[in-house]
């Protein structure tokens, strides 16, 4: 199979859809269909039934399939290992990237890479730090950046650390939290963030909060909380410092230390080794060294 008829038969399973598919690769729907006719005549058999759902997929299909994403992911490999031989740095660089981060602090870090590299590529994912990793090991990224402890036995660079804040227009401090009916904005994120929130909250108090608001997204659980709705516990690296709201520090009353949060830098070894990652990971560790110094 051509590189064309690989990216033919990845496209259609993606998108299971043959109009989709056509836009998608820049085809007709007849001449798209035309050169599938052609592939599964190579092959001998259907590799996709159509159906009220779309294309599905025959089981000879799936294995095609199977054949044609690894064969393109392979030569990709390879065509970045070439690249990487070159002084020049391109390529794609392919980030795993925590969402908190990619909304917040990333965004200046990629500004910086991509003026100073424009030969290089960016493919971004962001995701929970439990999918960063699982896109690592599944080698769709080179590079990730989880947030917490995470469990990676490869190469790993701590960045930063920030610090946790209850935030909120009306309570000024945490002893509040005990008789105040306003409810707590919480936002949907990965277990061990949601634990350590759990864990902070059953040292200082007896129970639940009395109301509580749970979204999706960090930057919806912040608006809420600066429009008064509510409050949130929320990391400095979404606060600008300007929002218009008490920001009371999180402390284990334990050793009354601050509830923190830290950010590393995550990947295989042989990753780190290509110029477009290591071109990243120095600009990345400038951007995080600034940052540790504005935190002191």
């Amino acid at each position: 199979m051509t590189t064309t008829e690989l990216e033919i038969i990845k496209t259609l399973a993606e998108e299971g859809n043959m109009r989709k598919a056509a836009e998608r690769l820049f085809l007709s729907q007849p001449a798209l269909s035309q050169r599938l006719q052609t592939i599964e005549k190579e092959w001998g058999t259907l590799l996709f039934i159509r159906s009220q759902k779309g294309l599905e997929p025959t089981p000879a299909g799936e294995l095609v399939i199977a054949y044609a994403k690894e064969t393109i992911l392979k030569k990709e490999e390879t065509a970045e290992m070439i690249a990487s031989l070159a002084n020049k740095v391109h390529g794609t660089l392919k980030i795993a990237c925590a969402s908190i981060v990619g909304q917040t602090w990333l965004p200046q870090v990629l500004k910086e890479f991509v003026n100073t590299y424009p030969d290089a590529k960016i493919s971004l994912m962001t995701g929970w730090s439990s999918e960063i990793v699982r896109a690592l090991y599944d080698g769709e990224a080179h590079i990730g950046i989880v947030r917490g402890q995470v469990d990676w036995k490869s190469k790993k660079e701590y960045l930063f650390r920030d610090r946790l804040y209850l935030v909120d227009q009306e309570i000024t401090s945490i002893d509040e939290l005990t008789n105040t009916n306003r409810p707590f904005i919480q936002f949907k994120s990965d277990s061990n963030y949601y634990m350590e929130i759990q864990r902070w909250w059953q040292r200082h108090f007896t129970q639940n909060p009395w109301r509580q608001i749970t979204v999706d997204q960090i930057e919806t659980c912040k608006q809420l909380a600066l429009n008064g709705i509510g409050y949130a516990i929320l990391p400095a690296i979404t606060l600008t410092g300007d929002e218009e709201v008490n920001r009371i520090p999180l402390l284990n009353s334990e050793e009354e230390f601050e509830l923190t949060r830290d950010t590393w830098l995550i990947g295989y070894e042989s990753s780190f080794k290509l110029k477009q990652v290591d071109a990243f990971t120095q600009v990345v560790n400038k951007y995080a060294e600034r940052l540790r110094m504005e935190s002191e």
